[in-house]
């Protein structure tokens, strides 16, 4: 039973509050839908009659002109077609079973229920692109790296580099050493990129020569970004296999021969390293040195570890880098640039190496701070001052452009750059000094014996000469040989494979080389056989398939 009131309904009288409620409502639905409007509104209208009037202006035509250039541009039809035939039955399947799996996994508890959600995860491997490379140092990679399937990287080229293929030799050895093995090199260019202040192209040769170099350094996958340069927008400048020129360019025909090529490396992919050397690269390290307030402004972590480095790649020594407490079992030789901040766990174990008869060898202003940034006390360097036995009270950062001149056993006319300090011996021999300045008569290079190995400390920056000197007398006493010997300016790398060795050969001269392998070698870019060398022609590439030393 139910009644009806006789008095009717009675008008609730209209409030303020409620009127400006309702006001701010549709304000803000009309914020949130203005952006949208405009998208249409500007998409609708030709892109040649906003250029003359303006974007806020009244339109004489709305059409599809846009929809239709953008259509045709992107070749939607066949990208669409792809789409039907490999994304839409792939979804409805995978949603399907796992559909049945979550429910039966979700409702019932039993052993197996957990191993079999993960049947249906680990499938999917989990990557992302690194950009170890010289314009990003925000995230710190040796954490990262072990929550991944694959390690994959972003390189592209400073284009005030003259030489870039040390950088991607770096970035590469770098970026095998994160993964323990191969990675994918997700990005990188064709061409020219188009956001640094001048946007150089690759010359002749350069494309292929830049991705076959990843490859020598551990990439087992060559992509780039991006696969058709944009007609318009923020990135119709930088480069991409399709250019605007379309496949008759010689962007297109360098992409294709590098197709071919790499077909023909396949034999080469989970290929290793054979570094004997280690270099010591950190990012705690990193960020410490580039804090303001240093002694100098001028300390560049980057900077250090490549002058380091480049003498290592033009002498064809394979290198890995390692955390400050990695199992350094194994390297003849471990190296550390710049390591000012390190734990104690990481001096422990670059102490301990050095004692126990391995070669080390550490850049100036390392080991002052430990992991929270506070100075060690009791003199420079710091953590390592024992195992190097010097003992330094006070730095003598040097200016730009003000050299210093070395004396002892380093080349004639050897100077130093950038740093200096005053350092006395506490067991260790001087084997260069300072020759002028105001620390003449100072050491400025170091060595202390310790059994079989030694421990090595430049108190400097050396001149590229006499630091390539210093690191070949270093590496040399380490019993380090590099990888295969070769003419200045030609590349050589090697990967290891179960059944034989890949020597990369990478002419950057532009003259050729001939460089000796092992009898019985395959050259697989050419599938020719070599005689004892292999010949390289000028700015090519040869990969040869050596039989591996019994």
């Amino acid at each position: 039973m139910s009644t009806v009131s006789a008095l009717g309904k009675r008008r609730t009288p209209v409030r303020p509050a409620r009127i400006l409620l309702h006001v701010f409502l549709a304000g803000t639905a009309l914020a949130w839908l203005a952006p949208l409007l405009w998208a249409v509104f500007s998409a609708l209208r030709p892109y040649s009659e906003t250029s003359a009037k303006g974007y806020v202006s009244w339109p004489d035509t709305l059409n599809f002109d846009n929809f239709t250039h953008a259509f045709q541009q992107s070749d939607m039809l066949h990208y669409f077609g792809n789409t039907l035939i490999i994304a839409v039955p792939a979804v409805l399947l995978t949603l399907f079973l796992s559909s049945m799996v979550a429910f039966y996994v979700s409702r019932f508890d039993f052993r197996v229920n957990l191993a079999l959600l993960l049947v249906f995860t680990a499938g999917i491997p989990a990557t992302t692109n690194f950009m170890v490379n010289f314009s990003f140092d925000a995230l710190d990679y040796w954490r990262w790296a072990p929550e991944l399937d694959i390690v994959s990287n972003d390189h592209y080229l400073r284009s005030t580099d003259p030489e870039p293929q040390i950088d991607i030799a770096l970035s590469g050895d770098l970026t095998r050493s994160l993964a323990d093995g191969p990675w994918l090199l997700m990005e990188h260019s064709t061409g020219a990129v188009n956001w640094q202040p001048v946007n150089r192209a690759k010359n002749p040769g350069q494309l292929r020569r830049d991705a076959l170099a990843h490859v020598a350094r551990g990439a087992d996958g060559i992509a780039y970004f991006q696969w058709r340069q944009s007609k318009a927008g923020a990135e119709q400048w930088h480069s991409a296999m399709v250019p605007h020129a379309g496949t008759d360019s010689q962007i297109w025909r360098d992409v294709v021969r590098l197709g071919a090529d790499l077909k023909a490396l396949a034999e080469v992919r989970g290929s290793t390293g054979t570094a004997e050397v280690a270099i010591v690269w950190d990012w705690d390290a990193r960020w410490a040195l580039e804090l303001p307030s240093q002694p100098s402004g001028e300390l560049c972590y980057l900077d250090l570890v490549r002058a380091w480095y480049e003498p290592l790649w033009r002498s064809g020594v394979a290198v890995d880098f390692v955390r400050p407490d990695a199992d350094l079992t194994g390297y003849r030789l471990v190296l550390a640039p710049s390591l000012y901040l390190v734990d104690e766990a990481g001096a422990a174990t670059l102490t301990s190496y050095a004692a126990d008869g391995g070669t080390l060898a550490v850049g100036f202003h390392s080991g002052a701070v430990d992991e929270n940034c506070h100075a060690r006390l009791g003199g420079y360097p710091g953590a390592f001052r024992e195992v190097l036995g010097v003992r330094s009270d006070e730095p003598f950062p040097l200016l730009p452009g003000e050299p210093v001149a070395l004396t002892g056993a380093v080349p004639v006319g050897a100077t130093g750059s950038l740093w200096s300090e005053r350092l006395r011996l506490a067991g260790a021999e001087a084997v260069a000094s300072y020759a002028d300045g105001p620390l003449a008569g100072v050491p400025a290079v170091t060595r202390l014996a310790h059994g079989t190995g030694s421990a090595w400390y430049l108190a400097t920056l050396p001149d590229p000469v006499t630091l390539a000197a210093l690191l070949d007398r270093v590496r040399e006493e380490a019993g380090v040989t590099p990888v295969r010997t070769a003419p200045p300016g030609v590349e050589v790398a090697r990967r290891r494979g179960p059944q034989a060795d890949y020597l990369f050969v990478i002419d950057h001269t532009g003259r050729g080389a001939e460089v000796p392998v092992r009898h019985g070698s395959f050259e697989l870019l050419t599938g020719k056989e070599t005689t004892g060398t292999v010949t390289v022609a000028p700015g090519d590439v040869a990969v040869v398939r050596e039989p591996r030393d019994r």
